[in-house]
């Protein structure tokens, strides 16, 4: 047995020898256990004891934690699967709000007052109404849909007028269904079919295995503003389809890359529409981005707008202050022969197939919607293929210098303050989503779920899984008192707090001793009745 530690082994030897922590790590992700877990102390509120557990850290991508990524991934299989080929119509009725939701609305009433009153008082409110939006998206993410009171910042209103360039839409009366047509063969039998839809946006320039044939008249600044601006699109493409359909269609989507690495969609949808209908939705869909113009850039890396103390950032030879994000669309309002700085549209490819409940098509279906989740939308194809490192270098590089929204440094460049503009702003370090390489343009979400898909969160979907596997083990569901316990983050060296390793080895261990434990069941339950055990191995 080779000693690692031992200073007779030659350097060499010792170097290509396994790393402990590597190998723990493995092993984990083979029990798949999270290799990231979050540490937090639960305090007992009623017998203030204290302990410390393991929270997975919840990641999406196989990059980050392999173990929770394929948990993910599980959850939106079963989600696509119970939502796609429903029979009945989903009931959902609006929960009542927890405590912390309750916390942030009142705390929003109170931001609304204080804002009345410095209106009142004839004080700024700029600052109040910047918190407000920031109070609204957290209300959001805690899980309240809607708007409570309203923003005080009213959108810009753009012509609705479509492009002349554009088919128009027919429109049918909106059925209160979710369900889609019914048919019939002439045996009686009922058929209610579904859709496998997959959409593309256009060409940039001929490829050839993912990589640009001449990577000099690719149009990278076009692939790169189209990455930024998909979920847009997509979102187009949805009121479009629900206006043609005429009833409440639902649908479960992926946003995926493709070789070329520009993102497209894989769609379920619930019910049916024709296929010449379908395109012409496809056709006449698309986003018009109304932002300042991007023909001109006006300061490099070497030659940047300074910041000034109230005054904000001004032209470095001049002296003048640059304008700001309102008064430059001001400017954009007041011009009657503006165009957009860019229209976002699908390309012509168009994959459609119908697909039937229970049947191999929708199993195969199911599995290539999740199939890339837990990978990068900046994945390369092959990491040793020296042409497609390049081009998503290049592409890489391009995203890194489009502006992502209103509040991106790279406005700079274009001789524009970005929204909200504040000390230290650098064109091309924007630090949001979109810039970040495995995300290459796309901030929105990867899986795209209507409300009314499986008439279940995936919340709620998690609490059936563990639900089934407490029931499963003959471990009694805990109707402990949701107040009892109070969570605190542990600190980074926290001397009671053991090391990863130990940590990761206790959590392998605890998932073997459950595994065993399930097949044991499994076993006894197949020795008595072999049906019994189908939904347990799936």
């Amino acid at each position: 047995m080779i000693n690692a530690n031992d200073r007779r082994i030659p350097r060499a030897v010792r170097m290509g020898l396994p790393i402990a922590r590597e190998v723990v790590e493995s092993i984990a992700v083979q029990n798949e256990v999270c290799i990231r877990p979050v540490p937090l102390r639960r305090i007992d509120t009623h017998t203030g004891a204290s302990e410390i557990i393991d929270v997975p850290c919840g990641a999406t991508l196989e990059a980050k934690c392999p173990s929770c990524a394929k948990r993910n991934r599980h959850l939106r299989v079963a989600q696509c699967r119970e939502g796609w080929h429903l029979t009945e119509e989903p009931a959902i009725t609006p929960g009542p709000a927890d405590d912390y939701q309750t916390h942030l609305i009142e705390q929003r009433a109170d931001f609304q007052a204080a804002r009345d009153q410095a209106a009142r008082d004839g004080h700024d409110t700029a600052d109040i109404d910047l918190a407000i939006v920031e109070l609204d998206e957290e209300i959001n993410a805690a899980g309240v849909r809607g708007n409570v009171i309203g923003s005080p910042v009213t959108k810009r209103a753009r012509s609705t007028r479509r492009r002349q360039d554009a088919p128009d839409l027919p429109k049918r009366t909106m059925a209160r269904t979710t369900l889609g047509r019914v048919f019939r063969s002439p045996h009686g039998k009922v058929f209610r079919p579904s859709m496998f839809l997959t959409l593309t946006l256009p060409s940039y320039g001929k490829v050839k295995d993912g990589v640009p044939v001449d990577p000099d008249r690719y149009d990278y600044t076009a692939a790169a503003r189209d990455a930024l601006h998909f979920s847009k699109l997509v979102d187009r493409f949805v009121q479009n389809l629900r206006r043609v359909a005429g009833f409440d269609v639902q649908y479960f989507a992926t946003v995926e890359p493709q070789k070329r690495l520009a993102p497209h969609l894989h769609m379920a949808i619930r019910g049916t529409l024709p296929r010449a209908e379908l395109r012409q939705i496809v056709a006449a869909t698309y986003h018009q981005v109304w932002w300042p113009p991007l023909d001109t850039v006006r300061f490099e890396a070497s030659h940047l707008p300074v910041w000034e103390d109230g005054a904000g950032y001004l032209d470095p030879d001049t002296g003048e202050v640059l304008p700001t994000w309102d008064e430059a669309l001001d400017q954009l309002d007041r011009d009657p022969d503006a165009e957009p700085v860019h229209v976002v549209r699908f390309g012509q490819q168009l994959d459609l197939q119908g697909v039937l409940a229970g049947t191999k098509d929708a199993d195969q279906c199911i599995r290539y919607l999740s199939k890339y989740l837990t990978k990068s939308l900046g994945r390369i194809p092959d990491p040793d293929h020296e042409g497609q490192r390049r081009h998503a270098e290049r592409l890489g590089e391009a995203v890194r210098l489009e502006p992502c929204s209103a509040s991106c440094a790279n406005w700079l460049r274009y001789g524009v303050q970005p929204k909200n503009a504040k000390p230290g702003m650098t064109p091309g370090r924007c630090t949001a989503k979109a810039h970040r390489p495995e995300h290459l343009g796309y901030a929105g979400r990867r899986v795209l779920v209507s409300r009314k898909w499986s008439n279940k969160t995936l919340t709620e979907h998690k609490q059936d899984r563990r639900t089934w596997a407490m029931q499963a083990l003959g471990i009694p569901e805990d109707p402990a008192d949701p107040h009892r316990y109070t969570w605190r983050p542990i600190p980074n060296g926290d001397a009671n707090l053991p090391p990863i390793s130990v940590r990761l080895l206790r959590a392998v261990h605890e998932r073997q001793r459950w595994r065993n434990h399930m097949t044991e069941l499994q076993t006894r339950a197949d020795d008595q009745d072999p049906s019994a055990t189908q939904g347990m191995a799936a």
